[in-house]
């Protein structure tokens, strides 16, 4: 197990928040896991939308030296995207670059914060957070989101035991992570899993919008894209 502590807590603001203010308490990977997150947010600074005692929240704090951070997060929605298919059958797919859609439905939201050293802009460290909406119903999603987001309960067609759950994103992303220390990246298998291949998308640059068209994920997990002028470029953040 290269994850040396895992705690639970009751309630909890936000699992990512709560791994950086306790961050010198883990050893070199270490993991904190809730069932109520009653502050939690998203990528680009928004709100995520808890429903109490239906969500599983799940943030690792890795202290160790690091290659390749960027590829981290998008091995972890392939990790969870496979454990839900393997033990619930959920056929879900990932957004690029980490967002896990069911029907374009979100039912799983990963967030990443890097920490570098101030003078050599050094990795120091990552905090790797996960929202997995697990015994949602419809009702339970404001309005407008209604369309947007869904549940593993509601794919799955029935309530899902969450601790278990828990223990199994916890050994999926553990195994994920000792595979990416062994240089393994499954990059062909986040290709085959990637609902944005095949699409139109919008890239959204210093207020400015442009839309091309999505065509590949190399093997360093960016994204390549074709422009309508026919020039591509390959995307590493999204």
């Amino acid at each position: 197990m290269s994850i040396n502590e895992v705690r639970y807590l009751p309630e909890c603001g936000s699992t990512n928040a709560y791994v950086k203010e306790h961050f010198e308490e883990f050893g070199p990977v270490g993991a904190v896991y809730t069932e109520n997150q009653t502050a939690g947010r998203g990528r680009l600074g928004r709100s995520w939308v808890n429903a109490e005692g239906k969500a599983l929240y799940y943030t690792a704090a890795i202290r160790e030296p690091l290659a390749q951070p960027t590829t981290l997060p998008l091995l972890a929605s392939l990790a969870v995207r496979t454990q839900l298919k393997l033990r619930y059958g959920v056929d879900c797919q990932i957004k690029w670059p980490n967002d896990i859609l069911l029907a374009r439905r979100k039912i799983c939201g990963i967030l990443t914060e890097l920490s570098v050293e101030g003078e050599t802009g050094a990795l120091q460290s990552i905090v790797l957070g996960l929202g997995v909406q697990v015994n949602q119903a419809l009702d339970d999603f404001p309005e407008e989101l209604r369309d947007l987001a869904g549940s593993v309960a509601m794919a799955a067609g029935h309530p899902i035991g969450r601790g278990r759950l828990a223990a199994e994103i916890i050994n999926a992303v553990d195994a994920m992570y000792a595979g990416w220390k062994a240089g393994i990246r499954n990059a062909a298998q986040y290709r085959a899993d990637c609902a944005t291949l095949g699409r139109q998308v919008r890239l959204i640059r210093g207020g400015l919008e442009r839309t091309a068209f999505a065509e590949d994920v190399d093997d360093q997990f960016g994204l390549v894209v074709r422009y309508e002028d026919g020039t591509r470029e390959t995307v590493i953040s999204g």
